[in-house]
Protein backbone atom coordinates (compact mmCIF):
# COMPACT_ATOMS: atom_id res chain seq x y z
CA UNK A 1 0.00 0.00 0.00
CA UNK A 2 1.68 3.17 -1.13
CA UNK A 3 1.45 6.17 1.16
CA UNK A 4 2.50 9.54 -0.21
CA UNK A 5 2.30 13.01 1.23
CA UNK A 6 0.65 15.04 -1.54
CA UNK A 7 -0.52 18.29 0.05
CA UNK A 8 -0.85 20.10 -3.24
CA UNK A 9 -3.15 17.49 -4.69
CA UNK A 10 -5.53 17.85 -1.73
CA UNK A 11 -5.57 21.64 -1.98
CA UNK A 12 -6.32 21.51 -5.71
CA UNK A 13 -9.02 18.90 -5.24
CA UNK A 14 -10.67 20.92 -2.48
CA UNK A 15 -10.71 24.04 -4.66
CA UNK A 16 -12.30 22.17 -7.55
CA UNK A 17 -14.97 20.75 -5.27
CA UNK A 18 -15.85 24.13 -3.79
CA UNK A 19 -16.01 25.72 -7.22
CA UNK A 20 -18.35 23.06 -8.54
CA UNK A 21 -20.72 22.68 -5.59
CA UNK A 22 -23.36 25.05 -6.83
CA UNK A 23 -23.56 23.93 -10.41
CA UNK A 24 -22.24 20.39 -10.78
CA UNK A 25 -25.18 18.05 -11.51
CA UNK A 26 -25.36 14.67 -9.84
CA UNK A 27 -23.87 11.85 -11.93
CA UNK A 28 -26.03 9.12 -13.44
CA UNK A 29 -27.40 6.89 -10.72
CA UNK A 30 -25.71 3.48 -10.72
CA UNK A 31 -28.71 1.73 -9.23
CA UNK A 32 -28.47 2.55 -5.52
CA UNK A 33 -30.84 5.50 -5.67
CA UNK A 34 -33.52 3.85 -7.80
CA UNK A 35 -36.59 2.87 -5.76
CA UNK A 36 -36.55 -0.90 -5.55
CA UNK A 37 -32.98 -1.05 -6.88
CA UNK A 38 -30.12 -2.76 -5.10
CA UNK A 39 -26.48 -1.92 -4.46
CA UNK A 40 -23.56 -4.07 -3.48
CA UNK A 41 -24.35 -5.08 0.10
CA UNK A 42 -22.30 -4.87 3.23
CA UNK A 43 -22.10 -8.20 5.02
CA UNK A 44 -23.75 -7.97 8.46
CA UNK A 45 -21.34 -8.33 11.38
CA UNK A 46 -23.50 -10.84 13.21
CA UNK A 47 -24.50 -13.35 10.60
CA UNK A 48 -22.97 -15.63 8.03
CA UNK A 49 -22.56 -14.30 4.47
CA UNK A 50 -25.79 -14.49 2.48
CA UNK A 51 -26.01 -15.66 -1.09
CA UNK A 52 -27.33 -12.95 -3.37
CA UNK A 53 -30.79 -13.67 -4.79
CA UNK A 54 -30.94 -14.63 -8.47
CA UNK A 55 -30.87 -11.80 -11.02
CA UNK A 56 -29.61 -9.29 -8.43
CA UNK A 57 -26.14 -7.65 -8.43
CA UNK A 58 -23.37 -9.72 -6.88
CA UNK A 59 -22.75 -8.71 -3.26
CA UNK A 60 -19.51 -6.89 -2.59
CA UNK A 61 -16.88 -8.54 -0.39
CA UNK A 62 -17.53 -8.06 3.29
CA UNK A 63 -15.91 -5.21 5.16
CA UNK A 64 -12.67 -5.98 6.96
CA UNK A 65 -14.06 -4.44 10.11
CA UNK A 66 -15.70 -7.78 10.86
CA UNK A 67 -14.10 -9.73 13.71
CA UNK A 68 -13.37 -13.36 12.88
CA UNK A 69 -11.24 -16.03 14.58
CA UNK A 70 -7.55 -15.67 13.80
CA UNK A 71 -4.33 -17.30 14.91
CA UNK A 72 -1.72 -14.95 16.29
CA UNK A 73 1.53 -15.66 18.03
CA UNK A 74 1.67 -18.80 20.22
CA UNK A 75 -0.02 -18.39 23.58
CA UNK A 76 2.27 -17.62 26.52
CA UNK A 77 0.16 -17.82 29.64
CA UNK A 78 1.55 -16.98 33.05
CA UNK A 79 4.54 -14.94 34.08
CA UNK A 80 7.39 -14.30 31.72
CA UNK A 81 10.87 -15.25 32.84
CA UNK A 82 12.15 -12.82 35.44
CA UNK A 83 14.33 -10.10 34.01
CA UNK A 84 17.59 -9.66 35.91
CA UNK A 85 17.65 -6.22 37.50
CA UNK A 86 14.05 -5.56 36.43
CA UNK A 87 13.01 -1.94 36.77
CA UNK A 88 9.30 -2.74 36.86
CA UNK A 89 6.88 -5.63 37.07
CA UNK A 90 3.93 -5.18 34.70
CA UNK A 91 0.71 -7.22 34.78
CA UNK A 92 -1.25 -7.63 31.55
CA UNK A 93 -4.87 -8.22 32.61
CA UNK A 94 -6.95 -9.55 29.69
CA UNK A 95 -10.20 -11.58 29.30
CA UNK A 96 -8.39 -14.56 27.81
CA UNK A 97 -10.90 -16.90 29.51
CA UNK A 98 -13.92 -15.08 28.06
CA UNK A 99 -15.93 -16.89 25.41
CA UNK A 100 -16.82 -13.58 23.75
CA UNK A 101 -13.57 -11.63 24.06
CA UNK A 102 -10.80 -14.24 24.01
CA UNK A 103 -9.86 -13.60 20.37
CA UNK A 104 -9.69 -9.85 20.89
CA UNK A 105 -7.70 -10.36 24.08
CA UNK A 106 -5.27 -12.64 22.27
CA UNK A 107 -4.66 -10.00 19.61
CA UNK A 108 -3.86 -7.41 22.29
CA UNK A 109 -1.62 -9.90 24.12
CA UNK A 110 0.31 -10.68 20.93
CA UNK A 111 0.91 -6.99 20.24
CA UNK A 112 1.95 -6.34 23.85
CA UNK A 113 4.49 -9.15 23.74
CA UNK A 114 5.80 -7.91 20.38
CA UNK A 115 6.47 -4.58 22.07
CA UNK A 116 8.08 -6.31 25.03
CA UNK A 117 10.29 -8.43 22.80
CA UNK A 118 11.68 -5.32 21.12
CA UNK A 119 11.98 -2.90 24.07
CA UNK A 120 11.49 -5.03 27.17
CA UNK A 121 14.85 -4.65 28.88
CA UNK A 122 14.22 -4.20 32.58
CA UNK A 123 10.49 -4.99 32.32
CA UNK A 124 9.05 -8.21 33.74
CA UNK A 125 5.60 -9.13 32.38
CA UNK A 126 2.94 -11.32 33.99
CA UNK A 127 -0.12 -12.24 31.92
CA UNK A 128 -3.18 -12.35 34.19
CA UNK A 129 -6.22 -13.99 32.50
CA UNK A 130 -9.79 -13.19 33.52
CA UNK A 131 -13.29 -14.20 32.49
CA UNK A 132 -16.49 -12.33 31.74
CA UNK A 133 -17.94 -11.57 35.16
CA UNK A 134 -17.31 -8.38 37.11
CA UNK A 135 -16.36 -10.39 40.20
CA UNK A 136 -13.76 -12.37 38.26
CA UNK A 137 -12.30 -9.18 36.77
CA UNK A 138 -12.03 -7.49 40.17
CA UNK A 139 -10.37 -10.55 41.71
CA UNK A 140 -7.90 -10.74 38.84
CA UNK A 141 -7.18 -7.02 39.10
CA UNK A 142 -6.54 -7.24 42.85
CA UNK A 143 -4.15 -10.14 42.30
CA UNK A 144 -2.37 -8.29 39.49
CA UNK A 145 -2.00 -5.08 41.51
CA UNK A 146 -0.72 -6.94 44.55
CA UNK A 147 2.03 -8.73 42.63
CA UNK A 148 3.08 -6.00 40.20
CA UNK A 149 4.03 -2.33 39.94
CA UNK A 150 1.83 -1.46 36.95
CA UNK A 151 -1.38 -3.03 35.62
CA UNK A 152 -2.34 -2.92 31.93
CA UNK A 153 -6.04 -3.67 31.42
CA UNK A 154 -8.85 -4.53 31.59
CA UNK A 155 -10.02 -4.60 27.97
CA UNK A 156 -13.84 -4.55 28.06
CA UNK A 157 -15.56 -1.20 28.65
CA UNK A 158 -17.73 -2.64 31.43
CA UNK A 159 -14.69 -4.21 33.10
CA UNK A 160 -12.79 -0.91 33.08
CA UNK A 161 -15.85 0.81 34.57
CA UNK A 162 -16.05 -1.81 37.32
CA UNK A 163 -12.39 -1.39 38.25
CA UNK A 164 -12.59 2.41 38.11
CA UNK A 165 -15.66 2.43 40.40
CA UNK A 166 -14.41 -0.07 42.97
CA UNK A 167 -11.74 1.97 44.78
CA UNK A 168 -9.17 -0.79 44.21
CA UNK A 169 -6.82 1.17 41.93
CA UNK A 170 -3.70 1.44 44.05
CA UNK A 171 -1.12 1.08 41.28
CA UNK A 172 -0.68 2.89 37.94
CA UNK A 173 -3.24 1.30 35.62
CA UNK A 174 -3.25 1.55 31.81
CA UNK A 175 -6.89 0.85 30.87
CA UNK A 176 -7.58 -0.44 27.36
CA UNK A 177 -11.10 0.94 26.91
CA UNK A 178 -13.13 4.03 27.73
CA UNK A 179 -15.56 3.47 30.62
CA UNK A 180 -18.91 5.21 30.65
CA UNK A 181 -18.87 6.83 34.07
CA UNK A 182 -20.37 9.94 35.61
CA UNK A 183 -17.43 10.30 37.99
CA UNK A 184 -13.73 11.11 37.52
CA UNK A 185 -11.33 8.27 36.90
CA UNK A 186 -8.98 7.21 39.72
CA UNK A 187 -5.89 9.41 39.73
CA UNK A 188 -3.59 6.50 38.87
CA UNK A 189 -5.66 5.28 35.90
CA UNK A 190 -4.92 6.40 32.35
CA UNK A 191 -7.09 5.31 29.43
CA UNK A 192 -5.56 4.54 26.01
CA UNK A 193 -8.47 2.69 24.43
CA UNK A 194 -9.41 3.35 20.81
CA UNK A 195 -12.44 5.62 20.44
CA UNK A 196 -14.65 6.19 17.40
CA UNK A 197 -16.19 9.16 19.18
CA UNK A 198 -12.79 10.83 19.54
CA UNK A 199 -12.13 10.09 15.87
CA UNK A 200 -15.38 11.87 14.98
CA UNK A 201 -14.36 14.96 16.94
CA UNK A 202 -10.96 15.02 15.25
CA UNK A 203 -12.62 14.65 11.86
CA UNK A 204 -14.85 17.63 12.69
CA UNK A 205 -11.74 19.74 13.36
CA UNK A 206 -10.18 18.56 10.11
CA UNK A 207 -13.31 19.28 8.05
CA UNK A 208 -13.70 22.72 9.64
CA UNK A 209 -10.12 23.56 8.70
CA UNK A 210 -10.59 22.53 5.07
CA UNK A 211 -14.16 23.77 4.58
CA UNK A 212 -14.08 27.27 6.02
CA UNK A 213 -17.82 27.91 5.64
CA UNK A 214 -18.91 24.32 5.41
CA UNK A 215 -22.49 23.17 6.00
CA UNK A 216 -22.38 19.45 6.69
CA UNK A 217 -24.75 16.62 5.84
CA UNK A 218 -24.25 13.90 8.47
CA UNK A 219 -25.14 10.36 7.40
CA UNK A 220 -25.59 7.58 9.93
CA UNK A 221 -27.49 4.40 10.67
CA UNK A 222 -29.25 2.63 13.51
CA UNK A 223 -26.24 0.74 14.92
CA UNK A 224 -25.13 1.84 18.37
CA UNK A 225 -21.64 2.79 17.21
CA UNK A 226 -23.11 4.90 14.40
CA UNK A 227 -25.36 6.80 16.78
CA UNK A 228 -22.41 7.50 19.08
CA UNK A 229 -20.27 8.73 16.18
CA UNK A 230 -23.04 10.96 14.82
CA UNK A 231 -23.59 12.44 18.28
CA UNK A 232 -19.89 13.12 18.81
CA UNK A 233 -19.47 14.77 15.40
CA UNK A 234 -22.58 16.95 15.53
CA UNK A 235 -21.89 18.12 19.09
CA UNK A 236 -18.34 19.12 18.26
CA UNK A 237 -19.40 20.62 14.91
CA UNK A 238 -21.88 22.84 16.77
CA UNK A 239 -19.18 23.92 19.23
CA UNK A 240 -17.15 25.01 16.22
CA UNK A 241 -20.06 27.26 15.22
CA UNK A 242 -21.10 25.15 12.21
CA UNK A 243 -24.47 23.88 11.00
CA UNK A 244 -25.48 20.41 9.87
CA UNK A 245 -28.42 18.24 8.87
CA UNK A 246 -28.61 14.57 9.82
CA UNK A 247 -30.02 11.64 7.83
CA UNK A 248 -30.30 8.07 9.17
CA UNK A 249 -30.13 5.45 6.43
CA UNK A 250 -31.94 2.14 7.00
CA UNK A 251 -29.78 -0.94 6.38
CA UNK A 252 -31.16 -4.47 6.06
CA UNK A 253 -28.95 -7.53 5.56
CA UNK A 254 -26.13 -5.37 4.33
CA UNK A 255 -28.18 -3.36 1.83
CA UNK A 256 -28.72 0.36 2.31
CA UNK A 257 -32.41 0.91 1.62
CA UNK A 258 -32.80 1.93 -2.06
CA UNK A 259 -35.78 4.19 -1.40
CA UNK A 260 -33.81 6.07 1.25
CA UNK A 261 -30.95 6.52 -1.21
CA UNK A 262 -33.38 7.79 -3.84
CA UNK A 263 -34.73 10.33 -1.35
CA UNK A 264 -31.20 11.35 -0.44
CA UNK A 265 -30.33 11.90 -4.09
CA UNK A 266 -33.40 14.11 -4.60
CA UNK A 267 -32.54 16.06 -1.47
CA UNK A 268 -29.05 16.83 -2.75
CA UNK A 269 -30.44 18.01 -6.09
CA UNK A 270 -32.50 20.63 -4.23
CA UNK A 271 -30.27 21.50 -1.28
CA UNK A 272 -26.61 20.64 -1.79
CA UNK A 273 -24.38 20.73 1.34
CA UNK A 274 -20.73 21.73 1.35
CA UNK A 275 -19.51 18.41 2.73
CA UNK A 276 -20.63 15.00 3.94
CA UNK A 277 -19.66 13.29 7.17
CA UNK A 278 -20.40 9.57 7.02
CA UNK A 279 -20.81 7.48 10.16
CA UNK A 280 -20.90 4.44 7.88
CA UNK A 281 -18.73 1.42 7.20
CA UNK A 282 -16.88 1.03 3.92
CA UNK A 283 -19.58 -1.03 2.18
CA UNK A 284 -22.39 1.32 3.21
CA UNK A 285 -20.44 4.39 2.14
CA UNK A 286 -19.67 2.72 -1.18
CA UNK A 287 -23.38 2.26 -1.82
CA UNK A 288 -24.17 5.85 -0.86
CA UNK A 289 -21.55 7.30 -3.17
CA UNK A 290 -22.65 5.12 -6.07
CA UNK A 291 -26.03 6.84 -5.71
CA UNK A 292 -25.02 10.46 -5.06
CA UNK A 293 -21.62 10.61 -6.78
CA UNK A 294 -18.16 11.41 -5.53
CA UNK A 295 -17.90 15.17 -6.04
CA UNK A 296 -18.87 16.25 -2.50
CA UNK A 297 -15.98 16.35 0.00
CA UNK A 298 -16.62 13.34 2.22
CA UNK A 299 -15.16 12.57 5.63
CA UNK A 300 -15.35 9.41 7.73
CA UNK A 301 -13.93 7.56 10.71
CA UNK A 302 -11.84 4.38 10.61
CA UNK A 303 -14.94 2.26 9.91
CA UNK A 304 -14.85 3.66 6.36
CA UNK A 305 -11.47 2.05 5.69
CA UNK A 306 -12.03 -0.77 3.15
CA UNK A 307 -8.65 -2.33 3.90
CA UNK A 308 -7.55 -5.11 1.61
CA UNK A 309 -11.13 -5.89 0.65
CA UNK A 310 -11.09 -3.17 -2.00
CA UNK A 311 -7.76 -4.10 -3.57
CA UNK A 312 -8.65 -7.79 -3.71
CA UNK A 313 -11.91 -6.89 -5.47
CA UNK A 314 -10.15 -4.87 -8.16
CA UNK A 315 -10.64 -1.50 -6.51
CA UNK A 316 -13.50 0.56 -5.12
CA UNK A 317 -13.61 3.77 -7.16
CA UNK A 318 -16.75 4.88 -5.28
CA UNK A 319 -14.54 5.63 -2.25
CA UNK A 320 -11.98 7.64 -4.20
CA UNK A 321 -11.23 10.90 -2.42
CA UNK A 322 -12.81 9.98 0.92
CA UNK A 323 -10.96 11.56 3.83
CA UNK A 324 -10.73 9.38 6.93
CA UNK A 325 -8.87 8.84 10.17
CA UNK A 326 -7.32 5.57 11.22
CA UNK A 327 -4.27 4.22 13.02
CA UNK A 328 -0.82 4.62 11.49
CA UNK A 329 -0.64 0.82 11.78
CA UNK A 330 -3.43 0.37 9.22
CA UNK A 331 -2.90 3.27 6.79
CA UNK A 332 0.78 4.24 7.17
CA UNK A 333 2.78 1.01 6.81
CA UNK A 334 5.92 3.01 5.94
CA UNK A 335 5.73 5.01 9.19
CA UNK A 336 9.08 4.52 10.98
CA UNK A 337 7.46 3.31 14.21
CA UNK A 338 5.19 0.91 12.35
CA UNK A 339 7.92 -0.75 10.31
CA UNK A 340 9.94 -1.94 13.32
CA UNK A 341 7.27 -4.34 14.59
CA UNK A 342 6.29 -7.71 13.06
CA UNK A 343 2.85 -8.15 11.55
CA UNK A 344 0.64 -10.68 13.37
CA UNK A 345 0.33 -14.05 11.69
CA UNK A 346 -2.94 -14.38 9.72
CA UNK A 347 -4.47 -11.28 11.33
CA UNK A 348 -6.16 -10.23 8.11
CA UNK A 349 -9.06 -8.25 9.59
CA UNK A 350 -8.77 -4.61 10.49
CA UNK A 351 -10.36 -5.25 13.88
CA UNK A 352 -7.57 -7.61 14.87
CA UNK A 353 -4.88 -5.43 13.36
CA UNK A 354 -6.05 -2.47 15.43
CA UNK A 355 -6.17 -4.52 18.63
CA UNK A 356 -2.68 -5.85 17.95
CA UNK A 357 -1.47 -2.26 17.47
CA UNK A 358 -3.21 -1.26 20.71
CA UNK A 359 -1.22 -3.98 22.46
CA UNK A 360 2.06 -2.59 21.12
CA UNK A 361 1.29 0.91 22.34
CA UNK A 362 -0.02 -0.40 25.66
CA UNK A 363 3.39 -1.88 26.35
CA UNK A 364 5.15 1.31 25.29
CA UNK A 365 2.92 3.44 27.54
CA UNK A 366 3.49 1.09 30.49
CA UNK A 367 7.21 1.32 29.87
CA UNK A 368 7.08 5.12 29.90
CA UNK A 369 5.05 5.12 33.11
CA UNK A 370 7.63 2.82 34.70
CA UNK A 371 10.55 4.97 33.60
CA UNK A 372 8.93 8.34 34.36
CA UNK A 373 6.52 7.80 37.28
CA UNK A 374 4.18 10.70 37.90
CA UNK A 375 5.32 12.56 34.79
CA UNK A 376 3.81 13.31 31.41
CA UNK A 377 5.29 12.18 28.12
CA UNK A 378 4.80 12.13 24.34
CA UNK A 379 4.74 8.93 22.32
CA UNK A 380 4.80 8.56 18.54
CA UNK A 381 2.85 5.33 18.56
CA UNK A 382 1.48 2.84 16.07
CA UNK A 383 -2.06 3.87 17.13
CA UNK A 384 -1.31 7.58 16.76
CA UNK A 385 0.57 10.34 18.54
CA UNK A 386 -0.13 9.94 22.25
CA UNK A 387 0.17 12.84 24.67
CA UNK A 388 0.03 11.92 28.36
CA UNK A 389 -0.20 14.77 30.86
CA UNK A 390 -0.52 15.06 34.63
CA UNK A 391 -3.33 17.41 35.69
CA UNK A 392 -3.64 17.92 39.44
CA UNK A 393 -2.05 14.55 40.07
CA UNK A 394 -4.28 12.67 37.59
CA UNK A 395 -3.45 11.36 34.13
CA UNK A 396 -4.97 12.88 30.97
CA UNK A 397 -4.41 11.19 27.62
CA UNK A 398 -4.98 12.44 24.08
CA UNK A 399 -4.42 10.47 20.88
CA UNK A 400 -4.04 12.14 17.47
CA UNK A 401 -4.74 9.57 14.77
CA UNK A 402 -3.40 9.55 11.22
CA UNK A 403 -5.32 11.40 8.50
CA UNK A 404 -5.38 10.18 4.93
CA UNK A 405 -7.29 10.35 1.66
CA UNK A 406 -8.29 7.11 -0.03
CA UNK A 407 -7.14 6.83 -3.63
CA UNK A 408 -8.54 3.88 -5.53
CA UNK A 409 -5.66 1.90 -6.96
CA UNK A 410 -3.06 3.62 -4.75
CA UNK A 411 -4.28 3.10 -1.23
CA UNK A 412 -3.91 6.08 1.08
CA UNK A 413 -2.27 9.45 0.71
CA UNK A 414 -1.19 10.86 4.06
CA UNK A 415 -2.30 14.32 5.08
CA UNK A 416 0.64 15.99 6.76
CA UNK A 417 -0.98 19.05 8.37
CA UNK A 418 -4.13 19.07 10.45
CA UNK A 419 -5.26 20.74 13.70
Amino acid sequence: MLVNNLKGLLVTAAAMMVAGCASTPLPPDLGCGVPGGLCAPAEPNTSAPRQAPPAEPTPAPRSETRTIPIELYPREDGAQAAVPGAQARVALLLPLESSALAKAAEAVRAGFMAGHERDGAGIEVQVVPSGDSTEDTLRAYARAAEQNDIVVGPLARSAVAAVASSNVVTKPTVALNHPQLDRPLPAQMLVIGLSLEEEARQVADWAAQEQQSGRALVLGGSAAWQQRVVGAFTSHWARLGRNNATVDLPVLDGYVDANALSDLRKRLEIDRPDLVFAALDANQLRQVRSAIGTSLPTYGVSAANPGRTASSAGGWPELDGVRMLDLPWTIQPEHPQVMVYPRPVDADTLDMQRLYALGIDAFRVAREVAQHPGSGFELDGVTGRLSVRMNNGAYAVKRQEAAAVYRDGLGFEAVATRP
